[in-house]
């Protein structure tokens, strides 16, 4: 924004290839698989641009509880998924 305000980059420039490559996690991959704890079914804006095609696994445990056991069952039920990176199923 303090670009866009001094006059270095015209607004009309902005997509979503400039966005990302202002974001701090811009030389890091988008993460394939969020693993989250405490049942909650939200991401609370964590990564929010980042994990708009990453799959989910939500477990009841508490982060302090989860274990090496919950873990490869979060990468082994993610194996399983037939990834749609957004496409809707209307069969």
């Amino acid at each position: 924004l303090r670009e866009i305000q001094a006059g270095h980059i015209d607004s009309a420039m902005i997509n979503a290839g400039m966005f990302s490559k202002h974001l701090y996690t811009r030389y890091y991959p988008d993460p394939d698989l969020l693993i989250r704890t405490s049942g909650e079914m939200r991401i609370s804006n964590f990564l929010l641009w980042q994990l708009s095609y990453t799959e989910m696994w939500v477990t009841p445990k508490l982060w302090p509880d989860f274990t090496r056991k919950d873990l490869l069952a979060a990468v082994e039920d993610f194996g399983r998924r037939q990834r749609r990176y957004g496409a809707v199923d209307l069969g």
